[in-house]
């Protein structure tokens, strides 16, 4: 009996195969597969078979919602959001008090965004500078909040939990006109002429009523709000509406007068009650917006309620998508794009462990026990009736092979479930796009579509009239090792792929990506940085126009005009141990006239290994204005080598931050016109991170450069960088976390 188990043990540690439970059938051996042409590796099982219609279906009660999440925790075996909270109940059987929000956090993933620094030429009423630049956006005429903004004459700053207004123009009159306390933590912000609106997240507790309960329950949770300013007089701010929505704030974009929010809530399930999304104004719930999904399964429930907000009739409108977790969002003047990876149910993983071992290991063994096994697996038995019948024909077939027979058994077996599970590794790695259209503060879902791969941020993705292109990178793991390349997608305006790029710089990642009219730049990173040309014209076709390959990596790629691409990212060398090391921020000026021979022009590095900037992770860090050859970015830049101070015990280096003022053409390269600091000296090393002082943004006002820290918004002369003027910002040490400021 022993031997018959330890032989038995290695054959399911060679094939991988496992004990099935036998509930869900797969096809026959000799059914037809899209998998591969291989055979023994084919699949009968597809990824449909465990998804519904994936049609937008609206909630007609809190009961179909408490249904449906039941019926779909089932799916997962009771885990994931959806399912209950295990939490204490009191002596009725009603949810006692939670410590602590069943709420994610909005995800806070880089969304790199890859737009122009918008100039304004035209002049405001009330004589502000004739030119000036606006916060960097991926999309003309979509604008993107911030948490500063500047009109020609006025900059707007949240600096804490402050909303500051300072009369920034002419500079060397600039004056602080006001400063507003605001609840909770103030995140970003739009300026619409005389309104302004704040979007803040706090921490807010929400009553729920058990159903047939007799007393209230709390229910801690995160809160979203909108205030809206009225700001025509710029010393005395009124504040004319407030609405919240429970949630985190995910992102927002303004079209226009009207703004769209969205909002992210975790679905609360415990004891039958269902707490759906409400927008109230103050402490009055003034609309429940309607809810839809859509009836695939997800491992996570998230509610992503859309709110359209006129800035200047203060009107609003909401509907509210039950999806999973999203993580990044794109939005064109028409439509707003929302993604997120792909899941599938505990049932399908149980399907394929059954199928792999009937379409894989069986068809692998000598003909007489195939037969017998398909017999026993046609049987009516019960699963481990037929597994203990199995597994002794197993033990019969393996013991009657000599050596050289079970090493080909062996080697044959590891290779077909190999390539069995990178086909089905492909199938799975799928991220979800979501497609609403909006108009004037109306919100209509559209429709939905899958690609390959996952997105690295919101410039990951491109609408270009009725098509909508997106790049992807695909990883996984097989018993082999990773697997890693890029993609590029050309799908129609229902989402339905046109046009595809796939295997695309295998065993590299994408790091930054540029969508140019017809053209997408995009460039992939593991020891050297391919800049790729991508050709779109053709949706049907895309295709690989020139490569450039060069030490170091983009972040960011921006377009200086239709013939040159500004890159910021790292540069980088190899080092002693045959791999590759960072070194400090690089700044390239790539030439694509050629776009067959894509080249370099120009390249400038900024400080040692550790140097860093935010533009690498956040484009409204970035300015850049070709008219007037400037660009600026922020800095914390590592000085020296490490030595060994007394005063902290540790070994440091020098750190210098600030922004680093270029002029840049094709002809002359990069040219550095000087550097500003908020600071005297070097920083100390408490403030290395989250810096008081370190600059995070700046903008220009005619020939007035003003750059903002935490702490002041400082005014340098263009021309020759002097300094002309600063004012403080209200800055406590200790709000919110040690150094930050926001």
């Amino acid at each position: 009996m022993m031997k018959k188990v330890i032989i038995l043990i290695a054959i399911l540690a060679i094939t991988g195969a496992v004990a099935f439970s036998g509930c869900i059938r797969s096809g026959s051996s000799t059914g037809k597969d899209n998998l591969s042409n291989e055979p023994g590796i084919k699949s009968d099982i597809k990824i449909s078979e465990f998804e519904s219609s994936q049609q937008l279906k609206k909630f007609s009660s809190v009961k179909e919602i408490r249904d449906f999440i039941k019926a779909n925790a089932a799916q997962f075996g009771g885990y994931g959001i959806g399912a209950p909270y295990s939490g204490r109940s009191d002596v009725m059987g009603m949810p006692a008090p939670m410590p602590f929000p069943i709420v994610m956090p909005a995800a806070t993933s880089a969304d790199m965004p890859k737009g122009g620094t918008e100039s304004i030429e035209a002049p405001p009423a009330d004589s502000g500078a004739s030119d000036y630049s606006k916060t960097n956006v991926q999309v003309e005429g979509v604008d993107e909040a911030d948490f500063v903004k500047n009109d020609g004459k006025y900059i707007y700053a949240l600096a804490q939990n402050k909303l500051v207004i300072i009369d920034a123009y002419p500079a060397d009159k600039a004056k602080k006109l006001s400063t507003i306390t605001i609840d909770g933590r103030p995140m970003d912000m739009f300026v619409n002429g005389d309104r302004l609106i704040v979007f803040t997240e706090d921490n807010d507790q929400v009553i729920i009523y058990p159903e047939y309960g007799y007393k209230p329950v709390p229910r801690p949770t995160q809160k979203t709000t909108a205030l809206i300013y009225d700001i025509t007089d710029r010393e005395k701010p009124d504040e004319v509406a407030n609405y919240s929505i429970n949630g985190n704030y995910f992102r927002s974009r303004m079209i226009g007068d009207y703004t769209y929010l969205v909002v992210k809530d975790s679905v609360y399930y415990y004891n039958e009650v269902i707490d759906v999304p409400a927008i109230r104004q103050g402490s009055e719930k003034i609309l429940s917006p309607d809810i839809y999904y859509f009836d695939n399964p997800e491992q996570n429930y998230v509610f992503h309620t859309i709110a359209s907000i006129n800035v200047k009739s203060g009107e609003i409108n909401a509907k509210s998508f039950m999806m999973g977790y999203s993580d990044n969002m794109y939005v064109s003047e028409n439509n707003i794009y929302i993604t997120y990876r792909k899941n599938l149910p505990v049932v399908y993983y149980e399907a394929l462990r059954e199928e792999r071992f009937y379409k894989v290991i069986v068809p692998l063994l000598p003909k007489d026990a195939q037969d017998k096994i398909n017999e026993i697996r046609d049987s009516d038995l019960g699963s481990y009736e037929k597994w203990d019948k199995i597994s002794s024909i197993l033990e019969e077939t393996y013991n009657r092979m000599d050596e050289g027979e079970k090493q080909d058994y062996v080697r044959n077996v590891e290779k077909a479930i190999s390539e069995y599970e990178v086909k089905l590794a492909q199938e799975r790695e799928k991220t979800v796009i979501q497609k609403i259209s909006i108009d004037k503060g109306n919100i209509e879902y559209k429709t939905k579509g899958e690609i390959q791969g996952s997105l690295l941020n919101q410039f990951s993705m491109d609408e270009s009239g009725d098509y909508f292109r997106a790049a992807t990178t695909t990883q996984f793991w097989t018993r082999e090792g990773s697997v890693q390349y890029n993609n590029v997608y050309v799908m129609d305006k229902d989402l339905v792929i046109t046009g595809k790029l796939e295997e695309i710089a295998p065993d590299e990642r994408i790091y930054s990506t540029r969508f140019l009219g017809n053209r997408l730049y995009m460039v992939t990173f593991k020891r050297i940085d391919p800049l790729f040309v991508i050709d779109l014209s053709d949706p049907k076709e895309p295709r690989v126009l020139g490569e450039l390959k060069i030490p170091g990596f983009s972040d960011y790629l921006h377009p200086y005009d239709e013939n040159h691409i500004i890159g910021v990212g790292k540069e980088t060398a190899d080092n002693e141990w045959g791999g590759v090391s960072i070194k400090g921020v690089k700044l390239s000026l790539f030439d694509v006239s050629d776009v067959e021979n894509p080249r370099q022009l120009d390249m400038y590095e900024i400080g040692k290994a550790g140097t860093d900037s935010e533009a690498l992770r956040d484009h409204k860090a970035f300015l850049f204005d070709k008219n007037k050859n400037l660009l600026v970015i922020p800095i914390r830049e590592i000085t020296g080598n490490e030595q060994y101070d007394r005063r902290y015990g540790y070994y440091m280096q020098k750190v210098w931050q600030g922004a680093y003022v270029f002029g840049v053409t094709p002809a002359d390269g990069f040219k550095l016109r000087g550097k500003i600091s908020h600071l005297d000296d070097y920083e100390e090393p408490q403030y290395y991170w989250n810096s008081p002082g370190a600059v995070r943004r700046s903008l220009y006002m005619d020939d007035v450069l003003y750059t903002v820290s935490a702490r002041m918004i400082k005014m340098n002369s263009l021309d020759n960088i002097t300094e002309v003027n600063s004012i403080d910002l209200p800055f406590e040490k200790n709000q919110y976390y040690e150094y930050g400021w926001r």
